[in-house]
């Protein structure tokens, strides 16, 4: 049975400080006090400055880069609220690292996705919320409640007032085989028509493209994915649909704008107009760039702790 208390406590690591004080925001609710260092060796340090016994604590924490510190940071913090007698914990995880290791792909090859997910269970959460799992399975993977929240409703508020509903000149585009679920749903939110770039990746972070289903000449092309990393895959499939489809322009959008390496220069010396992000990953180098666009997520974070505290349905937040 669980026992948290009428009060809701949010608490932050250092990977994503500005949401969540965003989240606070929308909650009408300060920050929770809270230090997290290191050592001088690099084992983390936690401390929580104020009282959570019986409380209904949130934890934000995106695994990004550093993608091993941020992670044992929020395993370490869910450790000290649970010592500290928390009523209920949820790992509030709007970016969840590892996720693209959700299977064995060849020979021993490991699942680490679920590794994490057992990690995080093991270190006391009670559920987890996060935003558009790279697999949908990874969901199955925790034996603890999670609630994976959609950025396509922000993404068409974004699209709707920019171009319209049922705008027969846009064209969304998956930039891949493995993104056509989530791509067509956001072309039929849309009420635009479909098409899908195929691509063969020989190894991690290279791709080639090898055609295009679908045609998207004299389109204004939207390519519709869950994350950007390198953004080869990303500016190749726009070359491409502009080279070889006659798209006449081409903008994206992607929940996770991990940008590492030279993704910021890929996109700047590519055919794509406008890169449209959420912030569930800060980079204040993307910024700079006047290609990118960024799209608060905290007030349907907020919105979803607040479903939650209240054990009410979050399902109203995927439409």
């Amino acid at each position: 049975m669980i026992t948290h208390a009428n009060e809701v406590k949010v608490f932050s690591g250092n990977s994503n400080v500005p949401l969540a004080e965003g989240i606070c925001k929308s909650l009408g609710k300060e920050l929770g006090k809270s230090e997290v260092k290191a050592f001088s060796d690099g084992e983390i340090s936690v401390s929580i400055f104020e009282a959570v016994r019986g409380c209904d604590v949130f934890i934000v924490q995106s695994t990004c880069d550093p993608v091993n510190n941020n992670l044992m940071e929020m395993l370490i913090m869910i450790d000290a609220v649970k010592r500290a007698s928390a009523g209920r914990i949820t790992a509030v995880i709007p970016y969840f690292g590892y996720a693209r290791q959700d299977r064995k792909v060849k020979s021993r090859d490991p699942i680490s996705a679920k590794l994490v997910a057992n990690l995080i269970t093991m270190a006391g959460a009670d559920r987890v919320l996060t935003m558009d799992l790279h697999a949908a399975q990874i969901q199955g993977f925790f034996d603890i409640p999670v609630d994976n929240l959609y950025g396509r409703p922000l993404f068409y508020k974004y699209f709707v007032q920019k171009f319209g509903r049922g705008n027969k000149n846009i064209m969304c585009v998956s930039p891949d085989v493995g993104s056509v679920a989530r791509a067509r749903a956001f072309a039929e939110r849309l009420d635009v028509g479909l098409a899908i770039v195929d691509k063969r990746r020989e190894k991690a972070n290279t791709s080639e493209v090898k055609n295009i289903i679908g045609d998207v000449s004299g389109k204004d092309v939207i390519l519709f994915d869950d994350m950007v990393d390198t953004a080869g895959s990303l500016c190749g499939a726009a070359v491409e649909l502009e080279k070889s489809g006659g798209a006449k322009t081409i903008r994206a959008c992607a929940s996770h704008g991990v940008l590492s390496g030279d993704a910021i220069a890929r996109i700047n010396d590519s055919p794509i107009e406008e890169l449209v992000l959420l912030d569930t990953i800060p980079n204040e180098k993307a910024l700079e760039c006047k290609k990118i666009t960024y799209l608060s997520v905290a007030t349907l974070i907020g919105e979803a702790i607040e479903r939650i505290y209240e054990e009410v349905s979050i399902s109203p937040l995927f439409l």
